[in-house]
């Protein structure tokens, strides 16, 4: 593997990377299948992915048509990591043994251990047949969407495909390793002004944040829009805010600390909530919501925004936040929701949703173009990364710990064959026009 990285870290060119043996086999931080009913007499919350995560030296498999083997240098941790970690809400196995019987190629993901992970930045080794928009050598990330293509059901949104999966979580070979497998469509350009694992962190968050919130696919967003946002700091929210921001809409943002309130004003939103300081309880137990909170929360906002109501809710929380997210929303307002990190039982007062003229509208990840859109944001210096700590890849449990226990603001990142922070810019001139901006989030 040495010889790949003294290639990557001398900039050698298109012929010399043609020319690189590839190894039989490669790190990958994987979760084993005989080990997915480790957690079952836990809580979810109170599982630990530091028990369930390995770094397994695993074999490099053969690539399909339309493939392209990359060299990783660096990856990051999504919440879907915690889920396949935790095997919640199901296992992820189960996946790969559907997509291992869909066809021949398949059934190379249909394995007793999966490789995971769905963010990667490196440079193409090696490409499949039928690949002709990538080379050896090109310095690419990865977004995660993967489809067959083969139905018509996808060619107007790709995320519609019957066969679309979540690249490293319903497929294997994913981007917490040192290689990876992934059809050429899901490659797009590093941008050049980032370094190896600040290009690795936007991916998958950025990309749902730009369907869920600005593409007509979500809620659409326009300027002048009031846009509440939950966990604004973190990191699918802190995309979101930029968004928000740039667009011309007004963030509210709903942080946990005044330090996630200070990171969401340095991104230039100014009306913040911190609804651990102002105590919000939207439930009284497990079983009984509050409305009165609703109510005192929608007054709240009302106080920030001089009298308006929200005219999008930007919801990933899920079950814990979804009845004030109904309810603060206006008439005619829009709740776009993906990920429920707090619970996929959603319950509201319908009422509120019905007789509001309220929509509620599910995203998930994004489609090509969605996602090429939000790569291209990134690239320009419009969105920027907003990675606060890296690991190494054998720390890839306790990374995933730190985003289970919410201890982490925006991204955090994992170093995969690169040997230290800091490397990969190739665009310096950019990077100084936005590097307070850069280092926002690595600065706390």
């Amino acid at each position: 593997m040495q010889h790949i990285l003294d290639a990557i870290l001398a900039g050698a060119d298109r012929p010399a990377f043609e020319s690189l043996d590839i190894p039989e086999s490669y790190l990958g931080v994987t979760i084993h299948k005989n080990e997915e009913a480790m957690f079952e007499a836990i809580p979810a919350q109170q599982r630990d992915p530091r028990s369930s995560l390995h770094l397994d030296e695993v074999p490099v498999p053969e690539l399909a048509p339309g493939e392209a083997l990359i060299a990783v240098m660096a990856s990051s941790i999504n919440y879907n990591t915690v889920w396949s970690s935790i095997f919640e809400p199901v296992s992820t196995f189960g996946f790969l043994a559907r997509y291992g019987r869909s066809h021949a190629d398949a059934l190379r993901h249909d394995l007793p251990y999966q490789v995971i992970g769905s963010d990667a930045a490196g440079v193409v080794l090696r490409t499949g047949p039928g690949v002709n928009a990538w080379k050896p050598g090109d310095a690419v990330v990865a977004h995660c969407l993967s489809v067959e293509l083969e139905s018509p059901l996808g060619h107007d949104d790709t995320m519609l495909d019957p066969e679309q999966r979540i690249w490293g979580f319903e497929t294997n070979f994913g981007g917490m390793a040192q290689l990876a497998i992934v059809k050429s469509n899901q490659l797009l350009p590093k941008p050049g002004h980032l370094t190896w694992e600040e290009a690795a962190s936007p991916g998958l968050v950025n990309s749902t944040a730009y369907r869920q919130l600005v593409s007509r696919n979500g809620a659409g967003m326009k300027q002048g829009d009031i846009v509440l946002i939950w966990g604004a700091s973190g990191g699918l929210g802190s995309y979101a805010t930029q968004m928000a921001v740039n667009g011309g809409a007004v963030p509210v943002c709903v942080v946990s600390s005044p330090e996630k309130a200070q990171l969401c004003r340095d991104m230039g939103a100014e009306l913040v909530i911190d609804r651990q300081a102002e105590g919000y309880r939207f439930w009284k137990d497990e079983q009984t919501q509050d409305p009165k909170e609703w109510q005192r929360f929608g007054r709240r906002i009302r106080e920030l925004t001089g009298g308006d109501d929200v005219d999008i809710v930007f919801e990933h929380p899920g079950r814990e936040t979804f009845g004030a997210s109904v309810y603060v929303a206006r008439k005619g307002g829009t709740i776009v929701t993906c990920a429920s990190t707090s619970g996929f039982m959603h319950e509201y007062d319908n009422r509120y949703l019905w007789m509001n003229l309220k929509r509620i509208v599910g995203s998930h990840f994004a489609n090509y173009r969605e996602a090429y859109e939000a790569n291209r944001l990134v690239s320009l210096g419009r969105i920027h990364p907003t990675l606060s700590k890296t690991f190494p890849l054998d720390q890839a449990g306790q990374a995933a710990y730190e985003v289970h226990r919410n201890l982490h603001q925006g991204k955090v990142g994992l170093l995969a064959l690169a040997p230290s922070e800091g490397l990969g810019v190739t665009r310096p001139e950019l990077r100084e026009r936005h590097l307070t901006a850069i280092n926002r989030f690595r600065e706390r």
